[in-house]
C-alpha cells in the first residue's frame, strides 16, 4: 500500500439532494510494481479468486459507475495491464514515473476529462473491497454534504498505518504516517485506507497544491484533507468493521491469505445453496463459477475460469474444469481435465480423461479412462471407453470407439477432419488417417490403418496379411533373448 494507507500506508453545504444525480468517475491507482513480490510481473497482474489484482478493482467499482468513467493508472507493464483492462471496457492513464499516489491520481485528471460530481478513489492491489462498501461510501458522500469521505477501520494493533486525526467536529482534520505521528498519534486505533469519495470539482481545483516536503519526496494523496480543510471543506471518516475489505497486498503471503479468503467465501455460498463440497479446504474455485443444486464437488477438484455445472452432477476428486459447461447428472470421474469445452446431461467423462480445446460431448456419451478428445464432437450415447485419441473429429450417435484408437489429424503442417457416421463401430488399436470418412452402420475392424473413406454399412479392414514361418531360427551370431 501507498503512503498514509500505511507503510503498506468549505464553502456551504453541497446540495445533497442534487448529487444523487452526478456523475461517478473512479480512478484506480495501479501503475506500482510492487517490489515487495520479489517478482517480474506487475503487482496488480498477479492473481487471487481467479482474477487479477486489478481486475477485482475494476469488478467493485462497476457498482457505481459506467466502465467508461473508470480510469486505471497504470506504469509497469502497461501494455499487459491494458490487455487485461480492455474487456471491461474501462480507459487507462499512464504514469510514466511513480512519484506517489496525489501524482498518479493527477495522472488521471486529463483521461477522466476533469469530470465534476462524485472523485472516487481505489487502488489496484485491494481485491475484497467489495461493491456494496463503495455504493456505502459514495451514500455516505451524498448524505453528508461535505467535501470528501474516506473509510478508516479501527486496529488494536495499528502499527504501520496512517492514523485519522479527528477534528471535534468528528470530520478529518489530518491523514498522518506513522513515521511521521507524535506519540500521541501513533495511540490512535484508527487507519487510513486511503480509500476516498472526493467532491471532483474541488480536488481537480487544488490537487497541485500537494506538495514533497515528506521523507520520500513524493506527492501524498492523504495531503489533499489538509488541504481541502484550509479553504473550508470537511473531509468524514466511514467506519467499517471487515479490515480484510481494505487489505492491500504487498507480498506472496498477503496474496495467498486474500486468496485463501476469496475461495473460502465462494465455497461458503454455493454450499448455502445446495452444493456439497467434501473438502471445502482443499477445493479451488473460481469465483465465476457456477454449479447447481446437489452438485457433488469431491476433494482435490479446481474449478475455474467461468465454469457452469449443471444440478445433480458429480465432480470426482481431483478433477481440474476450465471454462467448461457440465450439464445436468453428469459424472466427472476423478482425476479428469476438461478445458473450454460442452458435456450434455447424463453423460460420464472419466476417470483420468483429458478434454481440451472446444470439445462437445453429447447426452450420454461415455469417455472413458485415459481418453483425449481435442475440437471432437460426440454425439448421444457415443463412446470411446478406453485409451483413445480423437482430434478433429465428428463422432455420430451411439457410435464405439475401440480402445487404442487415434485419429491422425496432423500430417505435419495442416490439421484434418476425421467424421464417423452414427452407429458405426470402431474396432481396438485403429488408426484413422485424416481425412477420412465413415459412413452410418459401419465397421472398422480391429487393428486396421485406415486412408480411405468407408462406406455406410460397410466393413473395413486394414491390416497387414499375417505370415507365421514354423520352425524359423535365427541366423547364426544373433543374440537371442
Amino acid at each position: 500500500m501507498g503512503e498514509g494507507r500505511g507503510s503498506r500506508q468549505a464553502t456551504a453545504p453541497l446540495n445533497v439532494e442534487f448529487l444523487h444525480f452526478m456523475k461517478t468517475s473512479i480512478a484506480i491507482l495501479a501503475a506500482g510494481l510492487g517490489t515487495r513480490m520479489k517478482s517480474n510481473l506487475a503487482k496488480v497482474l498477479h492473481r487471487a479468486g481467479g482474477f487479477t489484482l486489478v481486475e477485482h478493482a475494476v469488478r467493485a467499482a462497476r457498482a457505481v459507475a459506467e466502465p467508461s468513467d473508470i480510469i486505471a493508472v497504470i506504469g509497469h507493464q502497461a501494455d499487459s495491464v491494458k490487455n487485461v483492462l480492455e474487456p471491461y471496457g474501462v480507459g487507462s492513464a499512464l504514469q510514466t514515473e511513480q512519484r506517489g499516489t496525489g501524482h498518479a491520481l493527477s495522472m488521471a485528471q486529463e483521461a477522466l476529462g476533469n469530470a465534476g460530481g462524485r472523485l472516487v478513489v481505489l487502488y489496484g492491489d485491494v481485491p475484497l473491497l467489495s461493491g456494496e462498501t463503495i455504493r456505502r461510501l459514495v451514500s455516505l458522500y451524498d448524505e453528508s454534504g461535505k467535501a470528501g469521505v474516506v473509510i478508516t477501520c479501527s486496529l488494536d494493533d495499528p502499527t504501520g498505518y496512517g492514523r485519522i486525526v479527528r477534528a471535534g467536529d468528528g470530520t478529518v482534520a489530518a491523514i498522518v504516517e506513522e513515521k511521521a505521528a507524535s506519540e500521541e498519534q501513533r495511540a490512535i486505533r484508527q487507519i487510513n485506507s486511503g480509500i476516498y469519495c472526493f467532491n471532483a470539482d474541488l480536488v481537480w481545483k487544488h490537487l497541485a497544491e500537494i506538495g514533497t516536503a515528506n521523507p520520500a519526496g513524493e506527492y501524498y494523496l492523504t495531503d489533499i484533507v489538509e488541504i481541502l480543510r484550509k479553504y473550508g471543506h470537511g473531509v468524514v471518516p466511514m467506519l467499517i468493521e471487515d479490515f480484510s475489505e481494505i487489505l492491500g497486498i504487498n507480498n506472496r503471503v498477503e496474496l495467498a491469505q486474500v486468496d485463501e479468503i476469496l475461495r473460502k467465501r465462494k465455497a461458503h455460498a454455493l454450499m448455502l445453496e445446495g452444493v456439497t463440497i467434501e473438502r471445502p479446504d482443499t477445493v479451488v474455485i473460481d469465483l465465476d463459477v457456477r454449479v447447481g443444486r446437489d452438485v457433488v464437488v469431491e476433494s482435490g477438484v479446481r474449478l475455474l475460469g467461468s465454469t457452469v455445472i449443471g444440478e445433480g452432477s458429480v465432480i470426482g476428486a481431483g478433477s481440474v474444469l476450465t471454462n467448461a459447461v457440465i450439464g445436468e447428472r453428469v459424472l466427472i470421474a476423478p482425476y479428469t481435465i476438461v478445458s473450454d469445452s460442452e458435456i450434455g446431461e447424463d453423460a460420464h467423462v472419466g476417470p483420468f480423461a483429458r478434454l481440451r480445446q472446444n470439445n462437445q460431448v453429447g447426452a450420454n456419451a461415455h469417455i472413458g479412462n485415459f481418453v483425449e478428445l481435442k475440437e471432437t464432437r460426440m454425439g448421444k450415447g457415443a463412446k470411446a471407453n478406453h485409451l483413445a485419441y480423437l482430434g478433429d473429429s465428428v463422432i455420430g450417435t451411439k457410435t464405439n470407439i475401440g480402445a487404442g484408437t487415434i485419429t491422425c489429424n496432423y500430417d505435419g503442417v495442416n490439421k484434418h477432419q476425421t467424421r464417423i457416421g452414427e452407429h458405426a463401430f470402431i474396432g481396438s488399436n485403429s488408426t484413422l488417417v485424416a481425412p477420412i470418412e465413415i459412413g452410418d452402420r459401419a465397421y472398422v475392424g480391429a487393428g486396421s490403418v485406415l486412408t480411405k473413406p468407408v462406406p455406410a454399412e460397410s466393413l473395413a479392414l486394414g491390416r497387414a496379411h499375417q505370415v507365421v514361418k514354423a520352425g524359423w531360427k535365427p541366423k547364426a551370431g544373433t543374440k537371442k533373448g
